[in-house]
């Protein structure tokens, strides 16, 4: 039986308030203050551009093959072979992330194109900001074809609590992210562009979106109905690759 392909979303997190001890401690003792964002890095030789052409409008996206090379080969290979034309964004939800890459349209198709699960790619220097380019799994080291983009700006919410209190539901509910905390720069970040920090050492990111997120908000903000599924079709028309010199 195939598994589901799913993101956590915000309504799966429950913030904890921190004991006495936690409050006492320093959050940051022993985090580098400073990571390298590639995200936000100007693209460097060796990097892909990927535009990706939909039904609202073209999405340019700076992958990362350095950091994530199995996601970003998986991902060129299919988009290259034209797995992924015509398939529509089959879960969308405002504020969180839009979602695709999976033939049969319900979060439950598709596959590498090893034909089995590739492991995570980790690094710290990416993070599911918004504009992210991730990969969606059913678990640990369970990528397949889905993918999604980030879409949230609420980043007033990112307090210091706000991370203690994800750092500790992980550990409560033995996410595969238990024990991981953010660069103090990795927090700022998220203040300033918002994103999905719970989301970080659970699905591997292997893009930014540097053009064209005016078309994600867009495609975020259809109307929806059954799982979160647009009411009409939003779909990937193909794709363009341009290798950095």
């Amino acid at each position: 039986m195939k598994k589901w392909c799913f993101i956590l979303t915000a309504a799966l997190l429950i913030l904890a308030g921190c004991d006495n001890k936690q409050e006492d401690a320093d959050p940051n003792a022993g985090i580098p203050k400073d990571v390298t964002l590639l995200q936000f890095e100007k693209p460097q030789s060796g990097d892909i551009i990927a535009t990706m052409s939909t039904s609202l409008g073209d999405i340019k996206i700076h992958l990362f093959p350095k950091a994530a090379p199995k996601a970003v080969e998986n991902f060129v290979t299919h988009a290259n072979d034209g797995y992924y034309n015509h398939l529509t964004f089959h879960r969308v939800i405002p504020n969180f992330m839009i979602q695709s890459g999976d033939p049969l349209g319900n979060s439950r198709g598709g596959e590498s194109i090893w034909g089995e699960p590739f492991e995570d790619e980790f690094s710290d220097q990416l993070y599911n900001f918004t504009g992210a380019l991730s990969m969606a799994n059913s678990g640990k080291d369970t990528n397949g074809s889905q993918f999604f983009i980030v879409q949230n700006k609420d980043q007033a919410t990112f307090t210091e609590d706000y991370f203690q209190s994800i750092y500790a539901q992980a550990q409560k509910k033995g996410w595969t992210n238990a024990g991981f905390v953010h660069p103090q720069n990795v927090k700022e970040k998220y203040r300033e562009v918002g994103g999905v920090p719970y989301l970080d050492h659970q699905h591997t990111v292997f893009g930014q979106v540097i053009e064209g997120m005016d078309v994600v908000e867009k495609i975020a903000n259809v109307q929806t109905g059954v799982n979160d599924r647009p009411a009409v079709d939003v779909l990937i028309e193909g794709f363009v690759f341009e290798e950095v010199k």
